[in-house]
């Protein structure tokens, strides 16, 4: 009886801790499809400078392994449509996805499929390879000329950066808001701590204004609720705190914008997750090391650094671009 296997990444080096995932997912069924993202979906999820290898040899090296039979490359972020269309008996993903965070796990578990998440091999990964042999790597340290100074540097370094790489990026988000809103539908927003405060005013820039006077507009930050925070918290769990609020507020065609400078805050990646399912749109927003909260949303802001001041210095900044954009569109309604 066949028994298909499913799995999904970047696949940008090909090394050992691969080669091991991959063999232990053949090994839950008897044929292993691999989708892979696409060079213009890497570049979302990882930044201008990937991938290193285009998709043609990525799919060439993976199908040359004896575990994978077939490779599938795909467009979007996020592996969603694939895995509707693939159908898989088992979803296999590795150990640093939790299986609540594994996209396609409902549609495979309401189907009698499996889905697993796989520990990883220590001491491998396509990141830090590229690290090791200088092609890419944290911030390199500018020459200390005190806080004051060195602070201003990085900022404008980082935002420097992210317009010569990254500013379509800024033109995509602001088209999912603006039809979001012209659609009759609303904006969600959550973060954490900085993160948090951002929600709050960009959500007070929508339901008030800008700069120019214009119609109100549906934004609903959902960090300022304290009895619902507290009581989500203490009921269900910290992870739980802004899906919860989610499945209760979106409406299939809302828009959940998505903060985390790290991209792996559990609470924001289960509330990106239950968007998805109630069928509203993800902007992400978070910074170089993004990965997973970015390969869950439809759109995504990745800011070129690490540290968490000039991620959220430029996410800030980033959104009253937005407010100025949606401003503009929505100024005469």
């Amino acid at each position: 009886m066949s028994k298909l296997v499913f799995t999904n990444g970047c696949f940008d080096i090909i090394h050992a801790g691969h080669i091991d995932l991959l063999d232990r997912a053949k090994a839950m069924g008897t044929k292993l499809v691999v989708g892979i993202n696409s060079d213009a979906s890497v570049r979302k999820i990882k930044g201008s400078q990937r991938p290193l290898v285009n998709q043609e040899d990525r799919r060439k090296v993976l199908l040359a392994l004896r575990s994978v039979d077939e490779v599938i490359i795909f467009e979007e972020l996020t592996p969603e449509n694939l895995i509707h269309a693939v159908k898989p008996d088992v979803l296999v993903k590795g150990g640093d996805w939790a299986i609540n965070e594994i996209i396609g796990t409902d549609f495979v578990l309401a189907n009698g499929g499996e889905v697993h998440s796989l520990p990883l091999v220590d001491g491998y990964s396509s990141s830090s390879i590229i690290e090791n042999i200088g092609g890419e790597g944290s911030e390199a340290p500018l020459p200390s000329n005190g806080v004051i100074k060195d602070s201003f540097k990085q900022h404008i370094r980082v935002i420097q950066q992210f317009l010569a790489e990254s500013s379509d990026s800024v033109a995509e988000c602001a088209e999912v808001i603006i039809d979001t809103i012209a659609a009759g539908h609303k904006l969600l927003i959550c973060g954490n701590g900085g993160s948090a405060a951002d929600a709050q005013h960009i959500a007070a820039e929508f339901v008030g204004r800008y700069e120019t006077e214009r119609m109100a507009l549906p934004a609903i930050a959902l960090t300022t609720d304290t009895s619902a925070l507290t009581a989500l918290a203490n009921d269900y769990s910290f992870e739980r705190i802004f899906a919860r609020q989610v499945e209760a507020l979106a409406n299939a065609g809302d828009c959940l914008l998505a903060i985390s400078t790290s991209g792996n805050s559990p609470n924001v990646v289960l509330a990106a997750i239950e968007a998805r399912k109630d069928g509203c749109r993800v902007i992400g927003m978070t910074g170089a090391a993004g990965k997973k909260l970015a390969s869950l949303s439809d759109a995504c802001i990745m800011v070129p650094s690490e540290k968490t001041a000039r991620i959220q210095e430029a996410h800030i900044t980033i959104a009253h671009i937005w407010c100025e954009m949606v401003d503009g569109h929505f100024a005469s309604k």
